[in-house]
């Protein structure tokens, strides 16, 4: 998924199931800011740690995302300063590629009273070339959603999105995998409201292999 802004804006755009040093295996994903309709891979469970300007939402974030099925995922935010839980959750409609189409809701926040933001948004992904367009409902108003990355191998990706209105921003920024599982992911972001400030974003994601691949794993071994 790619679920994200007030803290909560950022919120499933890092998010991630990695890839890596071994180029075989390896995958990147995730943009900077925005949701993006390209589920966590089913049996996945990444766990990031976020840290970014105060202006950009909680300064100190962990955050799990977990890929329940082919067409399911789910991911918690926990911010320090303040404490609090953020949830969301995406289900895609389409997973064919190039064709994408997913549809969820993210920052939704019990704790502190923000309702959940609803989200739909279509994807064109390209072995090089990924192109992100959507839509959120925030509050009383719509905002718009858009991105691209360009892959130039399994290891980097760079990327820049944007999403409408107040407290938004437009991003520029890369994704490297340092291992087959972990990721890292810094960022600038150029705020939308006037005076436009420039401010700094970072993740870093490990991801663990909770059932899929084992039994992947289990299958081979067996045809030996």
């Amino acid at each position: 998924m790619r679920l994200q802004r007030s803290i909560a804006s950022s919120f499933l755009a890092v998010v991630g199931s990695l890839a890596a040093a071994q180029i075989s295996f390896a995958t990147t994903k995730g943009l900077s800011q925005i949701v993006t309709p390209d589920l966590q891979p089913e049996g996945d469970f990444s766990l990031s740690f976020q840290a970014q300007s105060e202006r950009i939402g909680n300064p100190y974030e962990l955050q799990g995302e977990l890929g329940l099925t082919k067409w399911a995922e789910v991911a918690v935010f926990k911010g320090f300063q303040p404490n609090e839980l953020i949830f969301g959750t995406e289900l895609g409609l389409i997973q064919h590629e190039p064709y994408l189409l997913s549809v969820g809701f993210v920052n939704w926040s019990p704790h502190s009273h923000v309702d959940p933001q609803p989200f739909i948004e279509a994807g064109y992904y390209t072995e090089h070339h990924k192109f992100i367009a959507g839509a959120t409902h925030v509050d009383y108003r719509n905002e718009a959603i858009v991105g691209y990355a360009y892959d130039f191998n399994e290891t980097w990706r760079a990327q820049v999105d944007f999403q409408s209105g107040s407290g938004n921003s437009s991003t520029i920024g890369v994704t490297c995998n340092l291992t087959r599982d972990f990721q890292v992911n810094p960022a600038i972001y150029v705020t939308n409201d006037s005076p436009h400030r420039v401010l700094g974003y970072v993740v870093f994601t490990y991801t663990f292999h909770l059932w899929r691949e084992k039994e992947k794993r289990a299958v081979q071994g067996n045809k030996k």
